[in-house]
């Protein structure tokens, strides 16, 4: 038998290298690996294996660039953070403003365009008369036309392009018509496009002092935004006492559940001095903002009819309530309130979970729909307990001074002493 070849030499070699180099790895070297090699090699793996990358390279090659994003940012200081924040502000400012002309020049050339074709086919109309039977055949086409979206839209509900209006107005109308409708809790679901078209939509109205802007048991075609001044909204009872069931300012909406639920006016709205409003056409509104805001609505509305203390409140009171909502976002472990500090705020949980802790011990549990902070609000003695996020979670919120203003906070206190906090 044929003796056992030898080693290659390359392999010789290199395995020589290898020892010698193991061998001559510094202490230093040693502390490097540990300390600073193998924490971010650990953390990259770890993520890899959770998300079961299917090209484990590029996913940890953007790994790597992230972390090395975050890096960065915490080598800038706290003013060249507070001078970039400055900057991307004025810079997203900038973009709306464009977005926003944009928008209407868009607008406007469909508008005009459509009156263009419209002015076309009257000139046509106009040049000679169409024999008999062409006009006969007209008559079937439209004939056809009209069943085919009846059936498909319904009689009453015939499909049409929604063009909505263009009102020109100055940067300075278009920032104090975004900041009035950023109040209101109807707008805040829409994305920026959406925006832009309300905004582009709304007519600034100026109403005198003592000038009724809606009348109970009409039909509502418009809804108002309250740019400043202050409204009295009155409703008629049976017996024909007229009673102020609460006073709108700046950012409220008057007039909307017409529109939502298109059912009559509910109250009357009257001025209380000279005024300013944005006016919101039923077509933009049910086109654009109805069915969001309508759901929006329904859900916060069945919230609060959970919360034992607001159980006596109709549903027009709740609805309006639910329109002063607010929404915020907390992270895991941050402090929502805390203990002997004054209320400012009255919170509902929609998404997460939260806990309340008095001198240190748990003493409550929070999930979704469940709510925090009124007694505060109603009775202005310190908080009782600590109630911090136990998850990233949804909030919502409302005022210490909407809250006085929107609800009859002495038949709230009544029932004050069956509740903990």
């Amino acid at each position: 038998r044929p003796a056992t070849p030898p080693p290659f030499p390359s392999r010789v070699r290199a395995g020589a290298a290898a020892n010698a180099m193991a061998g001559a790895v510094s202490e230093a070297k040693k502390r490097y690996i540990v300390e600073q090699l193998n924490p971010i090699l650990e953390e990259c793996v770890s993520d890899a294996i959770e998300a079961m990358a299917a090209d484990p390279v590029t996913f940890m090659l953007k790994w790597m660039e992230s972390r090395r994003v975050l890096t960065d940012e915490k080598l800038i200081s706290g003013a060249e953070q507070d001078l970039l924040e400055r900057e991307n502000e004025q810079l997203e400012a900038q973009i709306k403003a464009l977005r926003s002309t944009m928008q209407e020049c868009a607008m406007m050339a469909a508008l005009s365009a459509a009156l263009e074709a419209s002015d076309s086919e009257e000139d046509f109309d106009e040049v000679e008369e169409e024999p008999e039977q062409f006009q006969k055949n007209i008559e079937m086409s439209k004939k056809f036309r009209r069943s085919v979206s009846a059936e498909a839209f319904g009689e009453w509900n015939a499909k049409k392009v929604f063009v909505p209006p263009v009102i020109a107005k100055t940067e300075a109308q278009k920032e104090r018509l975004r900041t009035c409708l950023s109040k209101s809790f109807l707008f805040s679901s829409l994305d920026e496009h959406d925006f832009g078209i309300i905004i582009s939509a709304m007519k600034e109205v100026s109403v005198e002092a003592d000038e009724c802007v809606i009348n109970q048991g009409e039909d509502g075609d418009f809804l108002f935004v309250i740019d400043s001044g202050e409204f009295d909204c009155i409703i008629k009872l049976p017996d024909g006492v007229e009673k102020v069931l609460k006073t709108c300012s700046s950012g409220d909406v008057l007039g909307e559940l017409a529109l939502l639920y298109n059912c009559p006016r509910m109250a009357t709205v009257k001025s209380k001095g000279a005024s300013v409003c944005w006016q919101l056409d039923r077509d933009t509104f049910n086109s654009i903002v109805r069915e969001a805001a309508r759901k929006k609505r329904d859900r916060y509305d069945n919230f609060l009819a959970k919360v034992p203390l607001l159980q006596s409140m109709d549903n027009y009171e709740r609805s309006q309530l639910a329109d002063a909502l607010r929404f915020e976002f907390v992270t895991e472990g941050q402090t929502i309130m805390t203990q002997g500090e004054t209320g400012t705020k009255f919170y509902i949980i929609e998404e997460g979970a939260a806990v309340a802790s008095k001198d240190g011990q748990t003493v409550m549990e929070y999930g979704a729909s469940d709510c925090f902070g009124e007694l505060a609000l109603i009775t202005n003695r310190p908080r009782a307990a600590t109630v911090t996020a136990k998850v990233y979670s949804k909030l919502l919120s409302i005022d210490k001074q909407t809250f006085h203003r929107l609800l009859n906070v002495n038949a709230l206190m009544e029932r004050s002493n069956h509740y903990t906090h």
